[in-house]
């Protein structure tokens, strides 16, 4: 069986959208030319992809386990031609971002970067977004990540990134009376929201941990100790998301910011900043 990235990438396109028409003007096409491409592709996989109806596709068992290799394959392709095309830079860059990206978005952010600039020196600095944000005001970093209000958001947004209470699925910390809670050291519009919603509750709640990072919040999440607010996308493992149907709304609808110093226009900063963007648009959750 062979899988032409022509028609992965119309694949993806479609099951993004959700629609062959939005497909076809994304990708160039019309929209005969779009359902000839999936058309041949299902037969290609021997399978249905897409489960046709009135309001568009949705993907089915089938379509939803090609979707994540059809997308690596893009990425890949995607990368590989950038890298060949661009010019090859020198110099340094110094990163500021949430520790909670560090296991997830970091590694696809400096890979791709070093493929294409393997000569750029990279300095990363883990830290709060108050602590990155006055870094980079000073001239101490050259970029930053950081976490905005969704209601107070001025700069550009990488991503959306809802913090949510998080329980352990082995302990089941939240059943307790009254319940654990983890919480941030510093103060801030973070702590005040999950405060806030914590003291809506009729049920009794009790501090039982403080940490300054998200690696101890979620330890705290994971070993059973507390509940704790943390980003949906950095859940660890064993441990689920607190929902409405358990009494838990969400805490805040966070977006995820870049901030870019003044050295903004030169060369190294502008391809770090840009291989940032797309570690977080693969990342960012999508429709399928």
């Amino acid at each position: 069986m062979r899988l032409e990235s022509d028609m992965l990438r119309t694949f993806v396109a479609v099951a993004e959208t959700g629609n062959f028409t939005r497909a076809a003007d994304l990708s160039g096409r019309t929209q005969s030319a779009v359902s000839i491409q999936i058309k041949k592709l299902e037969e290609t996989i021997g399978d249905l992809l897409f489960e046709r109806g009135s309001r568009g596709v949705t993907l089915t068992a089938k379509g939803r386990q090609l979707l994540g290799y059809a997308r690596r394959v893009m990425a890949m392709l995607d990368e590989a031609a950038a890298s060949l095309k661009a010019p090859r830079l020198h110099g340094m860059v110094r990163i500021g971002i949430p520790e909670e990206y560090g296991h997830s978005i970091l590694p696809k952010v400096l890979g791709r970067f070093d493929m294409m600039h393997p000569d750029v020196e990279v300095t990363v600095q883990y830290g709060s977004s108050r602590a990155n944000a006055a870094a980079l005001a000073k001239g101490e970093l050259d970029i930053a990540v950081v976490f905005e209000q969704a209601s107070n958001t001025h700069h550009e947004v990488l991503m959306t990134d809802p913090t949510v209470w998080v329980t352990s699925t082995i302990h089941e910390t939240h059943r307790r009376s009254p319940v654990p809670v983890a919480m941030f050291a510093a103060t801030g519009w973070f702590r005040s929201s999950a405060m806030s919603g914590l003291d809506d509750r009729t049920e009794p709640y009790r501090i039982a941990y403080v940490s300054d990072n998200h690696t101890g919040l979620a330890a705290a999440a994971t070993s059973g100790l507390a509940i704790a607010p943390l980003s949906r996308s950095g859940i660890p493992e064993a441990c689920r998301e607190l929902t409405v149907a358990d009494g838990y709304p969400i805490i805040d609808f966070s977006n995820v910011v870049l901030l870019v110093g003044a050295r903004g226009s030169d060369g190294v900063v502008d391809g770090m900043a840009n291989a940032i963007r797309d570690a977080f648009r693969l990342a960012a959750p999508r429709t399928s």
